[in-house]
């Protein structure tokens, strides 16, 4: 567990790691909460941290009473704990387009009563069932065709869905949909509504005729690479996970939706987003990093410290890293092309007719990259049911 010694050194010799040091120590009980946002620490602090959380734990039994106590930690800071009931889907499923091997439909269900989820179910044609399903949460790219409803975030869903996947996208609060009708990201309980929402949606996906209701996984981008990791820490249902370009022992990330709530340090404990993907061990897990932002570090520092982690379970090979030292923040096509082969080989999906034999790239130019108007859930065909919250209201999590 001590392999970090050596990259500390590495990290506080190195330029660009001279940003003052946050306070290592805990807050005292009874404390204003303390949230850890964007770049709360330097790099080189962020090593030290994992040092001292390594030094916590020094077998499994140990990493797994700290590794509750970190889910503990996320869902008390969440406002999750305990969980809500799991109140009906009263899922809406409409609009289907056939495309070739895969069709697309627009599909709403509500997380808690009358507070919708909305999103685009992609399923496989001319293949016979149950399917791996695969949730595909968005980042902040914003605009008219933002979140969702991106290109980049449509091929990634077909394609995955012409190799047998049935995938469900769905849309942040205040995003695609959400924004259209009326809501605003800067909810005040905007992160227990999307956390929240990432568990439902893995219900949502369960209650499907034709999902193997045991072959479960997620991938995203940013943003979505937050919903990715947080929702496979909390939810052992997620048996294989995609981070993309998010996972950092050293940024926090910039959004309420991702660090503004106290689930990083209370007085019992300290933690970072490094750590709380490690919680995915012993599952499948691929890191996506770039050279371009917050994840540059990743084989020297996240990826280290996770595989640590996954070794105690004796299941090293079961995380991987694919670095892209040339590439910015984002999922573009580089990094979906690395992400599919780990779905396919993990989930045994098809990729016969889409793998390109000269390259052995996978061929998105099958995909249909629909409009705005085609993937809205509702619209004067589909009206939208009376009884939903209006925008901006305070979701009920008792009952």
């Amino acid at each position: 567990m001590r392999h970090q010694s050596f990259i500390a050194l590495a990290l506080l010799l190195s330029p660009g790691s001279s940003a003052s040091a946050a306070d290592d120590k805990l807050p005292a009980k009874g404390s204003a909460p303390v949230l850890c946002v964007g770049n709360y620490h330097s790099e080189a602090d962020a090593v030290r941290q994992l040092e001292r959380i390594s030094a916590t734990y020094s077998n499994l039994h140990q990493w797994q009473q700290r590794a509750e106590n970190i889910r503990q930690q996320i869902l008390t800071g969440m406002n999750l704990n305990p969980l809500p009931d799991r109140t009906p889907l009263n899922s809406i499923i409409h609009k289907k387009r056939e495309h070739d091997g895969y069709s697309v439909e627009s599909a709403a269900f509500e997380a808690r009563p009358g507070f919708l989820v909305y999103g685009s179910l992609y399923r496989p044609l001319g293949r016979k069932g149950p399917f791996p399903g695969i949730l595909c949460p968005h980042g902040h790219a914003r605009g008219r065709e933002g979140g969702r409803l991106r290109p980049d975030q449509q091929h990634r869903c077909a394609t995955l869905a012409r190799m047998g996947a049935v995938v469900f996208s769905y849309d942040m609060v205040g995003f695609g949909d959400s924004e259209h009708y009326g809501w605003d990201h800067k909810h005040k309980q905007v992160l227990t509504l999307q956390t929240w929402s990432s568990i439902r949606a893995l219900d949502f996906l369960q209650s499907l005729d034709d999902v193997d209701d045991q072959q479960l996984g997620v991938t995203g981008c940013s943003g979505g690479g937050t919903q990715t990791f947080l929702l496979t820490a909390l939810d052992q249902r997620v048996k294989v996970a995609v981070p993309v370009v998010m996972v950092s022992a050293h940024f926090f990330g910039g959004c309420h939706c991702e660090s503004g709530m106290p689930i990083h340090k209370t007085a019992e404990l300290e933690t970072n987003n490094c750590e709380i993907a490690s919680l995915a061990a012993p599952r499948p897990m691929l890191l996506v990093s770039v050279g371009g932002d917050w994840t540059k570090n990743t084989p020297q520092v996240e990826f280290p410290y996770i595989q640590s982690v996954y070794k105690l379970h004796d299941t090293a090979t079961a995380v991987e890293n694919t670095h892209f030292p040339d590439e910015q923040h984002g999922y573009q096509v580089k990094k979906r092309q690395t992400m599919y082969p780990f779905m396919v080989k993990h989930f045994g999906l098809d990729s016969d007719g889409v793998v390109d034999n000269a390259t052995a790239l996978f061929d998105e130019t099958g995909n249909v990259i629909e409009s705005v108007e085609t993937m809205r859930v509702f619209d004067d065909d589909h009206p939208m049911p009376k009884h939903v919250l209006k925008p901006g209201s305070t979701v009920a999590f008792a009952d």
